[in-house]
């Protein structure tokens, strides 16, 4: 079975002409009058109209089941930084109430949240960006920016 093309995977064009074989994030999918699914693709600053079938998928936006065991791993990154005493309770309790808030999906506590993690890493991150924890963190950051970019 071919898998669904949705907002937030990230596709190739398999039509010939300008395009062709370029790699793109999905934006949105809509349909047109015939019922034929139109998928929005974001290549590099502009975004471009496709027919499903024009497009091959490359890599699934992540799950939420993904996102909560990438909060996991960062969770387990935490004690390697060397925090001020406030954000080294802060930064946890804010990732597991950002778990929480997840399953919920409430966009505006979720986003919230998810900058006021990004920030204390920030800060974190100038004091010390040396360290091979950062690797992981930023790997799962990343994963966690991708689904709240494509699904909220």
């Amino acid at each position: 079975m071919k898998a669904r093309i949705e907002k937030g995977d990230i596709v190739l064009v398999n039509k010939i002409g300008k395009y062709h074989n370029q790699v793109g994030e999905v934006s949105a999918v809509d349909y047109n009058i015939f019922f034929v699914k139109i998928v929005m693709v974001k290549l590099g600053n502009q975004e471009e109209a496709f027919e499903e079938k024009d497009l091959k998928l490359q890599i699934k936006k992540p799950s939420i089941k993904e996102v909560i065991a990438s909060i996991d791993k960062i969770l387990e990154q935490v004690e390697h930084i060397g925090l001020p005493t406030k954000e080294q309770v802060e930064l946890p309790n804010r990732l597991k109430y950002f778990k929480l808030d997840i399953t919920k999906l409430d966009k505006q506590l979720i986003q919230k949240n998810f900058d006021s993690i990004d920030k204390i890493f920030a800060v974190a991150r100038e004091a010390d960006s040396s360290a091979k924890f950062w690797q992981e963190i930023d790997s799962n950051l990343e994963k966690i920016s991708w689904w709240l970019r494509a699904s909220l």
